[in-house]
């Protein structure tokens, strides 16, 4: 997706060789008119999948899924809350998830009120580095019984097994912009 492409290579940093920031339009401030072509393409991608409930987990994730939602006959977004809240039921579906840029394990859950067995989901997320959060809601959304049609990610990081963790568990993944390197402060695209 070349603008996704242009934008991040004008407006992303390079951080350490294995961090990109894209807080300007993606995971802080949000470019609602970028967003709009995420959601457009991820709709291009899945055309041909029945898709009941969009899961992505707190908190990045929530905005881009939701406009992504709109493109599907605006059905539900469902997220995996990271933090205890008083209003969470307690009846959930959990599962242990290792943030990769916070180096910090989180239990994400989510209501058993909200994904039901007849649900086909598509998990939708900011970031594909290794997998983790991806892997989380394939487990949330399979104790459930619910159906996972994919997996959409907006930046695929490829130099790390993201990916293969993801397709080893039998679940297609569609990436929008995927980085081969990320070296000084050049991204290169695969």
């Amino acid at each position: 997706m070349e603008v996704l492409k242009n934008k991040i290579l004008s407006q992303g940093t390079v951080i350490g060789g294995e961090i990109l920031k894209v807080d300007s339009f993606l995971n802080h401030q949000i470019d609602i008119k970028l967003l709009n072509e995420v959601g457009l393409e991820f709709k291009k991608r899945f055309a041909n999948d029945e898709i009941t409930k969009i899961l992505t987990v707190e908190a990045s994730g929530i905005g881009i899924a939701c406009i992504v939602a709109q493109y599907f006959n605006n059905i539900p977004v469902v997220f995996a809350k990271k933090h205890e809240a008083t209003t969470l039921d307690t009846s959930v579906y959990e599962a242990e998830v290792f943030s990769f840029t916070k180096n910090k394990n989180y239990k994400v859950k989510t209501s058993k009120k909200y994904i039901k067995k007849e649900d086909k989901i598509l998990i939708i997320d900011d970031f594909l580095a290794n997998g983790n959060a991806a892997l989380g809601l394939i487990s949330i959304a399979r104790q459930a019984g619910a159906g996972v049609v994919g997996v959409g990610i907006v930046i695929e990081k490829a130099f790390q097994n993201g990916r293969a963790c993801i397709e080893k568990e039998g679940v297609r993944v569609e990436s929008l912009a995927i980085i081969k390197s990320l070296k000084g402060n050049e991204v290169e695209f695969k």
